[in-house]
Protein backbone atom coordinates (compact mmCIF):
# COMPACT_ATOMS: atom_id res chain seq x y z
CA UNK A 1 0.00 0.00 0.00
CA UNK A 2 1.44 3.50 -0.93
CA UNK A 3 0.87 6.36 1.92
CA UNK A 4 1.09 9.64 -0.15
CA UNK A 5 0.97 11.29 -3.57
CA UNK A 6 -0.67 8.06 -4.81
CA UNK A 7 -2.34 5.83 -2.57
CA UNK A 8 -4.85 3.31 -3.79
CA UNK A 9 -8.35 3.48 -4.83
CA UNK A 10 -11.10 0.88 -4.02
CA UNK A 11 -12.00 -1.49 -6.96
CA UNK A 12 -15.21 -0.06 -8.42
CA UNK A 13 -16.58 -3.55 -8.07
CA UNK A 14 -16.40 -3.05 -3.93
CA UNK A 15 -17.66 0.29 -4.35
CA UNK A 16 -21.09 -0.27 -3.15
CA UNK A 17 -20.34 -0.81 0.53
CA UNK A 18 -19.19 3.30 0.58
CA UNK A 19 -22.60 4.65 1.31
CA UNK A 20 -23.78 2.45 3.87
CA UNK A 21 -20.86 2.35 5.56
CA UNK A 22 -20.33 6.25 5.36
CA UNK A 23 -24.05 6.90 6.58
CA UNK A 24 -22.75 4.70 9.41
CA UNK A 25 -19.99 7.37 10.31
CA UNK A 26 -22.16 10.03 10.31
CA UNK A 27 -25.37 8.64 11.78
CA UNK A 28 -24.01 8.00 15.43
CA UNK A 29 -22.99 12.08 15.67
CA UNK A 30 -26.20 12.97 14.91
CA UNK A 31 -27.15 10.64 17.06
CA UNK A 32 -25.92 12.28 20.12
CA UNK A 33 -25.95 15.41 19.46
CA UNK A 34 -29.13 16.20 18.17
CA UNK A 35 -31.36 14.36 21.08
CA UNK A 36 -30.66 16.97 24.33
CA UNK A 37 -31.06 19.93 22.11
CA UNK A 38 -34.44 19.41 21.51
CA UNK A 39 -35.94 20.52 24.97
CA UNK A 40 -34.39 21.57 27.96
CA UNK A 41 -32.45 18.66 29.58
CA UNK A 42 -33.14 19.31 33.07
CA UNK A 43 -33.62 22.36 34.65
CA UNK A 44 -30.95 23.06 36.54
CA UNK A 45 -28.12 21.39 33.60
CA UNK A 46 -25.16 23.67 33.14
CA UNK A 47 -23.15 22.41 30.19
CA UNK A 48 -19.88 24.08 31.77
CA UNK A 49 -19.79 22.38 35.13
CA UNK A 50 -22.09 18.63 34.65
CA UNK A 51 -20.80 15.52 32.07
CA UNK A 52 -22.64 14.81 28.96
CA UNK A 53 -23.62 11.07 30.66
CA UNK A 54 -25.47 13.63 33.36
CA UNK A 55 -28.47 13.73 30.70
CA UNK A 56 -28.66 9.72 31.15
CA UNK A 57 -29.24 9.37 35.47
CA UNK A 58 -32.80 8.19 35.14
CA UNK A 59 -32.79 9.41 39.40
CA UNK A 60 -33.45 12.73 40.42
CA UNK A 61 -30.78 13.44 43.07
CA UNK A 62 -27.47 15.70 44.05
CA UNK A 63 -24.64 13.88 43.16
CA UNK A 64 -21.18 15.34 43.23
CA UNK A 65 -22.33 18.20 43.80
CA UNK A 66 -24.27 18.49 40.35
CA UNK A 67 -28.53 18.15 41.14
CA UNK A 68 -29.05 15.42 38.20
CA UNK A 69 -33.15 15.56 37.13
CA UNK A 70 -32.77 14.38 33.09
CA UNK A 71 -36.12 14.48 31.38
CA UNK A 72 -35.20 11.78 28.89
CA UNK A 73 -32.21 9.57 30.44
CA UNK A 74 -33.45 6.93 28.51
CA UNK A 75 -33.21 8.46 24.81
CA UNK A 76 -29.61 9.86 26.03
CA UNK A 77 -28.31 6.50 26.93
CA UNK A 78 -30.45 4.88 23.88
CA UNK A 79 -28.00 7.39 21.93
CA UNK A 80 -25.11 6.76 23.15
CA UNK A 81 -25.63 2.59 23.15
CA UNK A 82 -26.53 3.74 19.51
CA UNK A 83 -23.51 5.95 18.49
CA UNK A 84 -21.47 3.20 19.80
CA UNK A 85 -23.17 0.76 17.20
CA UNK A 86 -23.07 3.03 14.02
CA UNK A 87 -19.88 3.72 14.61
CA UNK A 88 -18.85 0.01 14.92
CA UNK A 89 -21.00 -0.97 11.73
CA UNK A 90 -19.18 2.14 9.44
CA UNK A 91 -15.68 1.25 10.55
CA UNK A 92 -16.00 -2.91 9.41
CA UNK A 93 -18.10 -1.67 6.29
CA UNK A 94 -15.24 1.08 5.37
CA UNK A 95 -12.34 -1.13 6.27
CA UNK A 96 -14.19 -3.58 4.49
CA UNK A 97 -14.39 -1.49 1.61
CA UNK A 98 -11.00 -0.13 1.43
CA UNK A 99 -8.95 -3.90 2.09
CA UNK A 100 -8.34 -5.09 5.48
CA UNK A 101 -4.26 -3.89 5.78
CA UNK A 102 -2.36 -3.33 9.37
CA UNK A 103 -3.96 0.54 10.00
CA UNK A 104 -7.09 -0.83 9.08
CA UNK A 105 -7.03 -3.84 11.75
CA UNK A 106 -5.89 -1.16 13.95
CA UNK A 107 -8.67 0.69 13.25
CA UNK A 108 -11.45 -1.73 13.46
CA UNK A 109 -9.83 -2.45 17.31
CA UNK A 110 -10.26 0.77 18.16
CA UNK A 111 -13.90 0.96 16.72
CA UNK A 112 -14.52 -2.06 19.02
CA UNK A 113 -12.99 -0.89 22.07
CA UNK A 114 -14.93 2.89 22.06
CA UNK A 115 -17.99 0.80 21.06
CA UNK A 116 -17.59 -1.17 24.16
CA UNK A 117 -17.01 1.59 26.18
CA UNK A 118 -19.64 3.91 25.24
CA UNK A 119 -22.29 1.03 25.52
CA UNK A 120 -21.35 0.93 29.17
CA UNK A 121 -21.61 4.33 29.57
CA UNK A 122 -25.13 3.86 28.54
CA UNK A 123 -25.99 0.84 30.54
CA UNK A 124 -24.63 1.52 33.43
CA UNK A 125 -25.56 5.33 34.27
CA UNK A 126 -22.98 7.64 36.71
CA UNK A 127 -25.97 7.55 39.07
CA UNK A 128 -25.85 7.54 42.77
CA UNK A 129 -27.14 4.24 43.54
CA UNK A 130 -24.83 2.69 40.72
CA UNK A 131 -22.07 4.68 42.95
CA UNK A 132 -23.15 3.36 46.23
CA UNK A 133 -23.20 -0.33 44.60
CA UNK A 134 -19.51 0.24 43.16
CA UNK A 135 -20.54 -0.24 39.41
CA UNK A 136 -19.63 3.37 38.83
CA UNK A 137 -16.36 2.03 37.86
CA UNK A 138 -17.76 0.51 35.41
CA UNK A 139 -19.37 3.68 33.92
CA UNK A 140 -15.99 5.42 34.23
CA UNK A 141 -13.68 2.91 32.67
CA UNK A 142 -16.29 3.08 29.69
CA UNK A 143 -15.98 6.82 29.43
CA UNK A 144 -12.16 6.22 29.49
CA UNK A 145 -12.51 3.53 26.91
CA UNK A 146 -14.97 5.44 24.63
CA UNK A 147 -12.79 8.77 24.42
CA UNK A 148 -9.25 7.20 24.56
CA UNK A 149 -10.06 4.72 21.50
CA UNK A 150 -12.67 7.26 19.99
CA UNK A 151 -9.58 9.97 19.40
CA UNK A 152 -7.09 6.92 18.73
CA UNK A 153 -9.40 6.21 16.24
CA UNK A 154 -8.90 9.90 14.29
CA UNK A 155 -5.72 9.87 14.53
CA UNK A 156 -5.20 6.58 13.26
CA UNK A 157 -7.41 7.54 10.16
CA UNK A 158 -4.84 9.38 8.77
CA UNK A 159 -3.28 5.66 7.60
CA UNK A 160 -6.70 3.39 7.97
CA UNK A 161 -8.43 5.93 5.33
CA UNK A 162 -5.32 6.73 2.75
CA UNK A 163 -6.54 4.47 0.14
CA UNK A 164 -9.61 5.88 -0.36
CA UNK A 165 -7.78 8.10 -2.32
CA UNK A 166 -8.44 11.55 0.02
CA UNK A 167 -5.62 14.28 -0.20
CA UNK A 168 -3.14 14.41 2.64
CA UNK A 169 -4.45 17.31 3.73
CA UNK A 170 -8.35 15.95 4.11
CA UNK A 171 -6.37 12.56 5.97
CA UNK A 172 -4.64 15.34 8.90
CA UNK A 173 -8.11 16.35 9.81
CA UNK A 174 -8.33 12.89 11.88
CA UNK A 175 -4.41 12.90 13.70
CA UNK A 176 -5.43 17.15 14.39
CA UNK A 177 -9.13 16.55 15.98
CA UNK A 178 -7.81 13.14 18.08
CA UNK A 179 -5.04 14.76 19.55
CA UNK A 180 -7.21 18.03 20.36
CA UNK A 181 -9.40 15.44 22.19
CA UNK A 182 -6.67 14.27 23.84
CA UNK A 183 -5.36 17.07 25.11
CA UNK A 184 -8.79 17.95 26.65
CA UNK A 185 -8.86 14.67 28.06
CA UNK A 186 -5.33 14.85 29.84
CA UNK A 187 -6.58 18.35 31.16
CA UNK A 188 -9.97 16.75 32.11
CA UNK A 189 -7.84 14.31 34.64
CA UNK A 190 -6.46 17.29 35.87
CA UNK A 191 -9.19 19.46 36.65
CA UNK A 192 -7.26 22.56 35.23
CA UNK A 193 -8.57 26.06 34.90
CA UNK A 194 -12.10 25.28 33.23
CA UNK A 195 -15.02 22.88 34.68
CA UNK A 196 -14.65 19.28 33.85
CA UNK A 197 -17.78 20.13 31.47
CA UNK A 198 -15.59 22.07 29.21
CA UNK A 199 -13.18 20.00 28.99
CA UNK A 200 -15.24 16.49 29.02
CA UNK A 201 -16.94 18.34 26.03
CA UNK A 202 -13.71 19.11 24.11
CA UNK A 203 -12.07 15.12 24.56
CA UNK A 204 -15.91 13.74 22.91
CA UNK A 205 -16.81 16.16 20.85
CA UNK A 206 -13.43 16.53 18.91
CA UNK A 207 -14.07 12.93 17.95
CA UNK A 208 -18.02 13.44 16.55
CA UNK A 209 -16.85 16.39 14.59
CA UNK A 210 -14.06 14.11 13.15
CA UNK A 211 -16.44 10.94 12.29
CA UNK A 212 -18.62 13.56 10.79
CA UNK A 213 -16.19 15.34 8.75
CA UNK A 214 -14.76 11.59 7.80
CA UNK A 215 -18.41 10.03 6.75
CA UNK A 216 -18.86 13.22 4.46
CA UNK A 217 -15.54 12.94 3.34
CA UNK A 218 -15.49 9.18 2.63
CA UNK A 219 -19.13 9.95 0.84
CA UNK A 220 -17.00 12.02 -1.61
CA UNK A 221 -14.44 9.84 -2.26
CA UNK A 222 -17.38 6.96 -3.32
CA UNK A 223 -19.41 9.69 -5.36
CA UNK A 224 -15.78 10.87 -7.35
CA UNK A 225 -15.25 8.08 -10.90
CA UNK A 226 -12.53 5.97 -9.88
CA UNK A 227 -9.21 6.93 -11.73
CA UNK A 228 -8.87 4.29 -14.92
Amino acid sequence: MTLGNSPLRPRPSRRFCARPACCGCLRPSGTCCARPSRQPPSPGYDYARFYISDLGVPEHAEFQGRMLESSLPAVMNAGFIGTGLFFLLGAILVISWLGLRGPGIAFLILAAVHTAGIVFVGLVPGSPTNARLGWITIHALGAVAAIGAGNAAAIVSRWALAPAGLSRRTLWVGPVLGFAGFVSAVLLSLHAGLPDGVWERGAVYAFLLWQLLAGLMLLRAASSPAPR
